[in-house]
């Protein structure tokens, strides 16, 4: 998903399977979204459809 300024959101890794070892506040902290390294972004970009 691309945002208004053109950067390129993801959803956090590791939220499969195996959450019931994490703590609370680890689990939780994985639900906020982040943002794709530079270096990755631009060939993220070429295989998005309208990026």
């Amino acid at each position: 998903r691309l945002t208004k300024s053109g950067k390129i959101k993801k959803r956090s890794a590791r939220r499969g399977h195996l959450l019931g070892k994490m703590s609370r506040k680890a689990k939780r902290k994985l639900r906020q979204s982040s943002y794709v390294a530079g270096v990755d972004a631009k060939k993220i970009r070429r295989l998005l459809p309208y990026g």
